[in-house]
């Protein structure tokens, strides 16, 4: 394929932008090459700005379940910029998708919403520390919860050590607060819980991870999180950014039948515009400002347009529950096909998927942390990326993210995608 308009808007965008893009990830940095530039989107399609189409799986990394430009969201866009754009003041849109998100999603009174799942994640912590009156949290290794200074902490020395900063401008006062834990490993958080009396004001967790590609939880570890939590007053939060409305109607509370304290929410709440949001119960909720001491607020939150685009994409999914069972379906559809052929050609591999999440990871270690997400051969999967690019499939440019299925894939795009990853696993 040829990238030239591309090549040329990304030197363009070096000059004024750092790296040339407004996210790290967008950069290819982690599979080397030029960025694609991208011009328009429909269904299931990318198309860039020189002409080429790419099946897209990583759909703006996840909020397109109904794939890109989804008639009834972009209306609602239309019909609500008409009337104005952002008024800083209370509409009734935003009480309409908080009662709807409410009533879809279980062990949730009340919502606020916000800009982002980074404000998201970081506002509910905040929320969680001023309800528990404790300082510390506990987050996982491999879990992203947005670029907050409480989650750019790498592990210390130990299990039970205070973490320390993986980012220059995050401070070592902030990071002893941030304790780092073994995604589905309960032993070792209930060590950090020992080691740390009555100073923790909660667990923050992926329920399903989508950062270090998709990796669900083990049997019994989420229930074990619940535990816990309850026998030491710590309040849990899932960060369900990722897996909220995609996973299930009411996510991976719903789908698993664990209830989180707090839960956070980003991508397709939005459908597609920046939005995040937080939700508990109303004793939690109450004790934000302006009814309680903890602080919280944003003169774009509630953003007329990302309420109209938000409420379309569940209103949509709302009235079609079927949907998560169809996209569960395709994916284990592609899933089967890559482990097929991916075997027929002599690869060293493992799949993980659940729902309409799916990964790839080059090793034969099954991958349930951070640690053996880390065993994946980086250069296999540079060349897999590269691959399918130019077989006109647009994977997410690192190997530690996950792949989302879109409803607007068809079995013939996916079984173009599985004669895709045979072609190119040939070459390895």
């Amino acid at each position: 394929m040829v990238y030239k308009r591309s090549s040329q808007l990304f030197a363009e965008a070096e000059k004024v932008i750092p790296g040339g893009v407004n996210s790290p990830v967008r950069a290819f940095k982690a599979v080397g090459g030029t960025p694609i530039f991208v011009k328009s989107a429909k269904g299931a399609y990318l198309y860039d700005e020189d002409g080429n189409r790419l099946i897209d799986y990583i759909n703006s990394w996840g909020p397109m379940i109904l794939g890109h430009a989804y008639e009834p969201v972009v209306q609602a866009v239309i019909e609500k910029a008409k009337l104005g754009t952002s008024f800083g003041m209370p509409t009734e849109l935003e009480t309409q998708i908080a009662a709807l998100a409410v009533s879809m999603v279980s062990n949730i009174d009340k919502i606020r919403f916000v800009n982002s799942g980074t404000e998201a994640c970081m506002s509910a912590v905040r929320l969680a520390r001023g309800f528990a009156k404790k300082d510390k949290i506990i987050k996982f290794a491999g879990c992203y919860h947005g670029h907050s200074d409480s989650f750019l902490i790498q592990a210390g020395s130990g299990a039970i050590t205070f973490g320390s900063p993986n980012s220059p401008g995050v401070t070592a006062g902030t990071a002893k607060d941030t304790l780092l834990a073994t995604y589905n490993d309960l032993e070792n958080v209930a060590a950090l819980i020992e080691a740390n009396k009555n100073e923790i004001a909660a667990i923050i967790v992926e329920p399903v991870a989508g950062n270090m590609g998709c990796i669900p939880p083990n049997k019994g570890f989420l229930e074990g999180l619940r535990q816990m939590c309850t026998d030491n007053d710590i309040l849990l939060i899932f960060d369900e950014v990722m897996t909220g409305f995609r996973l299930a109607a009411g996510g991976v509370q719903e789908l698993l039948n664990v209830n989180a304290d707090i839960v956070c929410f980003g991508k397709v709440i939005g459908g597609g515009l920046p939005v995040g949001a937080f939700g508990a119960r109303a004793e939690i909720m109450n004790y934000l400002a302006p009814l309680g001491p903890v602080y919280q607020a944003g003169t774009l939150s509630g953003n007329p347009l990302a309420m109209a685009a938000g409420l379309a994409m569940l209103q949509a999914l709302d009235s079609d529950r079927a949907i998560f069972q169809r996209l569960k379906e395709k994916t284990a559809y592609l899933a089967a096909g890559i482990d097929k052929v991916l075997k027929a050609n002599n690869v060293t591999f493992t799949i993980n998927t659940i729902g309409s999440m799916i990964s790839v990871h080059f090793d034969a270690t099954p991958v349930v942390d951070f640690q053996t997400a880390a065993k994946g051969d980086n250069e296999t999967f540079k060349k897999f990326f590269h691959g399918l690019l130019e077989e006109g499939i647009y994977i997410a440019p690192s190997a530690y993210e996950t792949w989302f299925i879109t409803d607007a894939l068809t079995y013939e795009d996916l079984d173009f995608t599985i004669r895709a990853i045979d072609k190119v696993s040939k070459t390895f």
